[in-house]
């Protein structure tokens, strides 16, 4: 059970607020609610919290059965770094980068040894991202199910598509400050196909050799080939590597629905006049080769590090993604972070938000057994809306927000 009050300076105006953030886990089940209010410095409730159905549905962060890559696992809410497969369709994919726009998604997977399945779908208030990935391992219906190395080998296929209005636009143009589409093209679909080879599966290390190939119906297409590589050292040290090479064709993007798809699908800019979109990007993508990798490690349950990074050759679209936790029981400190960033080509391009980055940290003191303080950053985005009231669009948000939260265990959940 958890609760904060706090002074939140949202891109620069003080907000004073009131957060509650419940979680609840029994057996492989568990429930977190989170509900923030925020009041202006006059003593009125900032508007942005709750002026659409998805924002008091977002109270109820999520619902989950188990976890990922269990035999069963659900997460109804916010889906904060979906996947599907190896990650070549879908990666990493955030379906609320805004506070202020929170959606409710589902992640389900079932996994029944010889066959099994994935998906997500990214927003129940309106139309979105839905998509699914199926896999079978033909062998373990034969005899030499048990043989090793090819006893577990698996093909899948993924389909996703982004059924959301915007998704489509390529050009328009403003009239009376409200934008008006001119041009529309078939919204974003990828077809993708997977084949893994574990070379290695043991209570100590794994290592499985892979190749996938994606297509962007109406667009092109491009392959990967990459290992993945994890080592259980005792309970003590976790690792997770992987690393891959990419060729990709003309009109294709690797990974096209990523952590940061959301604000890239579509984001108009009024002072400008102007507006970005993905598919635009994807016209203009040309072919050539790419490497992604990919390094995560646990260290006792306390320390978690995660971080990965894609890159075209001679190409300014690298894409980094770093998230950090230090938690225990035995120290009174807690940090967390997490940092996404796209459109990287040079060295400089690592530091820095702006239009095409998500940051957010936090770093506290536990002054106390059950109470925190602790100071949040966050660069975020908040939606534009037209005259009808209608999302076109993100623009950055920054977050600055002093806290003291109580923070009591009611029992030794899961």
């Amino acid at each position: 059970m958890g609760g904060g009050l706090g002074i939140n300076w949202i891109n620069g105006a003080p907000h004073y607020s009131f957060r509650m953030f419940p979680e609840f886990s029994i057996s492989k089940v568990g429930i977190g609610l989170d509900l923030r209010i925020d009041f202006t410095s006059d003593g009125r409730i900032r508007s942005e919290n709750f002026n659409e159905f998805s924002d008091y549905l977002s109270m109820i962060r999520y619902v989950r059965y188990g976890q990922k890559h269990d035999p069963l696992y659900i997460r109804l809410g916010a889906l904060d770094y979906a996947t599907l497969g190896h990650g070549s369709v879908l990666y990493l994919y955030n379906n609320s980068p805004s506070l202020d726009s929170r959606k409710t998604g589902l992640a389900f997977d079932a996994d029944f040894n010889e066959y099994g399945f994935e998906s997500v779908y990214g927003n129940f208030g309106s139309s979105g991202l839905i998509g699914g990935r199926i896999y079978l391992r033909p062998l373990k219906f034969t005899s030499l199910a048990e043989i090793p190395i090819i006893g577990s080998i698996e093909i899948g296929a993924t389909l996703v598509t982004d059924t959301d209005e915007n998704a489509g636009i390529t050009s328009g143009m403003f009239v009376d400050s409200l934008f008006v589409a001119t041009r529309k093209e078939s919204n974003p679909t990828v077809v993708g196909f997977d084949f893994g080879l574990p070379v290695l599966r043991s209570d100590l290390a794994d290592l499985e050799f892979y190749v996938d190939y994606a297509k962007i119906i109406n667009f092109g297409g491009g392959a990967s080939i990459g290992a993945l590589f994890g080592f259980k050292g005792f309970s003590l040290l976790k690792l997770h590597a992987r690393i891959e090479r990419r060729f990709n064709g003309n009109k294709y993007i690797p990974s096209y629905f990523n952590a940061l798809y959301e604000i890239e699908r579509f984001a108009l800019q009024n002072d400008k006049k102007t507006f970005t979109s993905k598919l635009s990007a994807l016209n203009r993508a040309k072919a050539g080769s790419g490497y992604f990798g990919e390094l995560a490690g646990d260290w006792l349950g306390i320390l978690k590090i995660t971080g990965s990074f894609s890159k075209n050759d001679g190409m300014n679209d690298g894409i980094l993604h770093l998230q950090a936790v230090f938690n225990s029981e035995n120290f009174p400190y807690l940090f967390r972070a997490g940092y996404d960033k796209g459109g990287i080509g040079k060295l400089s391009d690592f530091f820095g938000a702006d239009e095409r980055s998500f940051v957010f940290a936090e770093a506290g003191y536990k002054f106390q057994r059950y109470f925190l303080f602790s100071v949040f950053y966050s660069w975020t985005f908040e939606p534009v809306r037209n005259r009808l009231n209608e999302i076109k669009g993100y623009k950055p948000q920054r977050r600055i927000e002093p806290r003291i939260s109580f923070i009591y265990p009611i029992g030794n959940g899961n």
